[in-house]
């Protein structure tokens, strides 16, 4: 078995085994490697492998931020659905837009309120008896 397939397995066994909580951590975790794949393909000269890597990064940072979006409770009427909901959709916006444009645009924004809110619900799931890492 080579090396990439027993990093597969580990990944698959990670995602199986993870609590609700840790999964939204990887979920978020997964959405920033893609937006740090589009960066890299923004320094890229070649123009076929710069749009190639900016696509493939946004959108798999797109895809995860909409099934994120997507698996939000919005039935139970509370402020925070909402609120995520309408985070989620800004972030998707601005990812789109830079995938059109092929231009950074606002993804630094964009990156780092990502990051400060994958490190809120880190800090949350240490913090909380229930939800640990």
């Amino acid at each position: 078995m080579q090396e990439s397939q027993f990093a597969q397995l580990y990944k698959q066994a990670s995602v199986n085994t993870a609590s609700p909580g840790v999964l939204v951590l990887m979920l978020y975790d997964g959405a920033l490697q893609g937006l740090h794949k589009a960066d890299y393909g923004f320094s890229l000269e070649n123009p076929v492998r710069r749009n190639e890597e900016i696509h493939n990064g946004l959108m798999r940072s797109h895809h995860i931020l909409r099934e994120l979006q997507q698996a939000l409770d919005l039935e139970q009427g509370d402020e925070f659905g909402d609120r995520m909901y309408a985070l989620y959709g800004f972030w998707l916006d601005k990812i789109f837009e830079a995938n059109v444009k092929k231009e950074k645009g606002n993804l630094e924004e964009v990156k780092q309120m990502l990051q400060d809110l994958r490190d809120t619900w880190e800090e949350m799931l240490r913090n909380s008896p229930d939800m640990k890492i």
